[in-house]
C-alpha cells in the first residue's frame, strides 16, 4: 500500500480543504455537500475531500459535530441536501444504498446471532450471487485473514467482543468493496481490546490496502490509525491534515484544545515579526509564539502551548521563553509524572516530564521557572471564551 501519511490537505480561497492532487488518481470526492434535515439549519456545512484510493480517512470530532452524517450520505442511508459525492468520478447522489458497493462496520457488530460465523461471512456473498464454492473459497480466506480460522462454527453469542468485531470486519471486506466505512466500530471495546483492535485493523488495511472513512471521538485513536485526519466542529471541518500536522501544528484554538492536550496562555499581541507573535502576558513578561493567521498587532491572543513542551528551569535545555509558576501538586502516572502549576492570573499549567532521575523535587507552593522553545507553541486569536470540545 502506498504510504499516504506525508500527504496533506490545501486550503482554497474559500476556505475548502483538498488533497493536494498531485497524481490525478482521485477516487473519493465530496464537493461542497452540505445536509439539513429541516430545510433551516445545516448539520453538515459545506464539506469537501478528496480521497485517494487506499487512504485511510478519520471524520473526528465531538458528539453532533457532524461527522456520522457524512458516513450516513456516503453509505446512502441519509440523502445530501446540496452538493456532489462521486466516487471515480461518477455521482453516486441517487445511487442506492445496495449499488454503491460499500462495506460497513458498526459499534454493535450487526452480526446475524442465529447464523454461524462462516455464514455471517457468506451471508454477503449470497446476495451477491456468489457461487458456494468461491464462498467457501473466501471465508474460509477471510477467517485466516483475521485469525480466526477455528471459530466458523461458532455463533457471535459465543465470541468475545473482539471476535466479534473481527468477524464484522471481515464480513465488511469479505465481497470486495469499492471502500469501508467505520462508524465508531471500537466503542463498546475496553481500552486494552480497543488498542489490540487498533492494530488489527490498521494490519489488514496496509496489508490489503482498501480504501477507510472511520469515524470516532477518540483522539488518540485517530492519531495511531489515519493518513489523514478531518476535525470536525459544528458541521465545518476545521482542518484536514495528517495526524503530526494536526497536533504539532493546529491551526485554530479548536483543534489545538480538542487534539491532545494543551495549555493555554492569555496575552496581547505586542507585534509580528517573521511569522512570529511577540506577545505580553499580564504578570508575566513577553512570550515569542509561531503567529496563527488572522493574528495581528494588538489583538488579544491564546498561546498554546503542550504539556510534554515545557521544562523546568534546572534541566538546562535550551529555550525562548521563561515564566515563574507556583507548583501545587505532582501526580505520578508510571512512566511519566505530571505536575500542576499556577500562574499570576490564576490559570492552571501543566507539565510532563519523563519519570526518570532528571524529575524535579517540588513542596507545595514552591516557586517553578517553566521554559520552553518559540517553535513550540503557536498564538492564536482569542474572541473570548475557549472552544467547546465536551462530547
Amino acid at each position: 500500500m502506498r504510504d499516504m501519511r506525508g500527504r496533506g490537505c490545501t486550503e482554497d480561497a474559500g476556505g475548502r480543504y483538498w488533497m493536494a492532487e498531485t497524481d490525478g488518481r482521485v477516487f473519493l470526492k465530496f464537493d461542497d455537500v452540505k445536509k439539513s434535515y429541516d430545510q433551516k439549519s445545516l448539520v453538515v456545512k459545506g464539506f469537501d475531500i478528496a480521497v485517494e484510493e487506499g487512504e485511510f480517512i478519520t471524520l473526528l470530532g465531538p458528539s453532533g459535530s457532524g461527522k456520522t452524517t457524512v458516513l450516513m450520505m456516503l453509505a446512502g442511508f441519509e440523502s445530501v441536501t446540496s452538493g456532489t459525492i462521486s466516487i471515480r468520478g461518477q455521482s453516486i447522489n441517487r445511487t442506492a444504498p445496495y449499488k454503491r458497493n460499500i462495506g460497513m462496520v458498526f459499534q454493535n457488530y450487526a452480526l446475524f446471532p442465529h447464523m454461524t460465523v462462516a455464514e455471517n461471512l457468506g451471508y454477503p456473498l449470497s446476495v451477491r450471487g456468489v457461487g458456494k464454492a468461491e464462498q467457501r473459497k473466501r471465508i474460509d480466506e477471510y477467517l485466516a485473514l483475521v485469525e480466526l480460522e477455528a471459530f466458523g462454527n461458532r455463533y457471535p453469542g459465543q465470541l468475545s467482543g473482539g471476535q466479534r468485531q473481527r468477524v464484522a470486519l471481515a464480513r465488511a471486506m469479505i465481497f470486495e468493496p469499492t471502500l469501508i466505512l467505520m462508524d465508531e466500530p471500537l466503542g463498546a471495546l475496553d481500552k486494552k481490546l480497543r488498542e489490540q483492535m487498533q492494530y488489527e485493523i490498521t494490519r489488514l488495511h496496509e496489508k490489503l490496502g482498501f480504501t477507510v472513512i472511520y469515524v470516532t471521538h477518540d483522539q488518540a485513536e485517530a492519531l495511531s490509525m489515519s493518513d489523514r485526519i478531518a476535525v470536525f466542529n459544528d458541521g465545518v471541518v476545521q482542518q484536514c491534515a495528517p495526524p503530526a500536522d494536526l497536533y504539532e501544528r493546529p491551526t485554530n484554538a479548536f483543534v489545538a484544545e480538542f487534539i491532545g492536550e494543551n495549555n493555554f496562555i492569555h496575552g496581547v499581541v505586542d507585534r509580528i515579526e517573521g511569522g512570529r507573535a511577540i506577545t505580553s502576558v499580564p504578570g508575566e513578561g513577553r512570550i515569542v509564539a509561531q503567529a496563527a493567521g488572522g493574528l495581528a498587532q494588538g489583538d488579544r491572543c491564546i498561546v498554546s502551548i503542550r504539556p510534554e513542551k515545557l521544562f523546568v528551569q534546572s534541566s538546562g535545555h535550551a529555550h525562548d521563553n521563561e515564566i515563574a509558576a507556583r507548583f501545587e501538586a505532582r501526580i505520578y502516572v508510571g512512566d511519566f509524572i505530571r505536575y500542576y502549576f499556577r500562574l499570576a492570573d490564576g490559570s492552571e499549567i501543566v507539565v510532563k516530564v519523563l519519570n526518570d532521575l532528571s524529575a524535579p523535587e517540588f513542596s507545595e507552593g514552591d516557586t517553578g521557572r517553566l521554559q520552553w522553545l518559540a517553535s513550540d507553541c503557536i498564538a492564536f486569536p482569542h474572541s473570548g471564551e475557549m472552544p467547546d470540545v465536551t462530547g
